[in-house]
């Protein structure tokens, strides 16, 4: 373990935008991701499991599409986002995550056996498709569809039914993963219920566009940037892919320096790959023909 003290670096946003039907999540799902890449539009991805919606909107640009049909399986996103960052996607727009959680209901619901306990084979799946947003190196943003119901609102002496969006389609909590959340109404105003940026937390509600996503952009941007000289801190388990890739025992030593925090529970790891590159770059192990030798 070492302390160090804090720093921001720079990031890549994940958005989530909930709202109920008509409130205008796709269209101000592409309004942000033009923002995020200063207009370029080929930047831009959106995986779209709502019959074709994204087409709806080319004439904003020529952004890219990746359209999923069901079962909308976890799997499914999980390629459909790593598809869009093989293309050297900058914002990745997932429209939307509700079906991945309505199969995961129904995948539950089809299990034999007690319920309770076949959550524990629910959330493993799910953990996988949000380890993937949350790791992505795109911007993600997740539209995510509310129940609806009708309120009577008073217009003109008359009583007038409208829409509005409750409680997410999703699990409960799964806005906690998000850096920032925005609410959508069916007038398509947004406010932020959840705001790690602080751009936008306790302002009034406003419509989405163009400048908000720049104006996010710009706070991506603002954090320390990862140089060589400024290294990223990386994770226990990115150390341990990087173990997998040294090619040298001098390299492995120098890995092995960098991250203390790390030695205790890497070093059998670390052991074995030493033992296999001393035994590979060592020519009393291998005949002339080129195989190892068996002992």
């Amino acid at each position: 373990m070492q302390l160090r003290q804090s720093e921001r670096r720079q990031a890549k946003i994940k958005i989530g935008l909930q709202g109920c039907a008509g409130s205008g999540k796709t269209f101000s799902s592409l309004l942000l991701a033009k923002g995020l890449t200063n207009g370029d539009f080929t930047k831009v991805a959106i995986i779209d499991t709502e019959n074709g919606s994204a087409d709806l909107y080319a004439h904003l640009g020529n952004y890219n599409v990746l359209s999923l049909q069901t079962p909308f399986t976890p799997q499914k996103y999980v390629e459909a986002i790593e598809v869009c960052e093989k293309a050297g996607m900058e914002v990745i727009i997932l429209d939307s995550i509700s079906h991945c959680w309505d199969y995961l209901l129904d995948y539950h619901s089809s299990l034999a056996g007690n319920s309770f306990t076949n959550w524990a084979k629910i959330k493993p799946l799910e953990k996988l498709f949000i380890d993937k947003i949350l790791q992505s190196n795109a911007h993600v943003i997740a539209t995510m569809r509310t129940k609806q119901d009708y309120v009577l609102n008073q217009k003109d002496g008359k009583f007038i039914p409208e829409k509005v969006g409750l409680k997410a389609v999703q699990r409960d909590g799964l806005d906690f993963e998000f850096t920032l959340v925005f609410d959508v109404d069916i007038k398509h105003f947004a406010v932020a219920s959840k705001d790690r940026t602080e751009i936008f937390m306790d302002k009034p509600e406003f419509i989405i566009s163009i400048e908000t996503g720049k104006k996010i952009l710009d706070w991506c941007n603002s954090g320390k940037q990862d140089t060589p000289d400024n290294p990223k801190e990386l994770s226990e388990q990115e150390v341990y892919s990087e173990i997998q890739m040294c090619n040298s025992v001098s390299e492995l030593l120098a890995l092995y320096k960098k991250y203390p925090q790390y030695q205790e529970n890497l070093k059998p790891y670390f052991e074995v790959k030493k033992s296999l590159l001393i035994q590979l770059t060592n020519p009393q192990n291998l005949n002339q023909n080129g195989h190892a030798k068996h002992y």
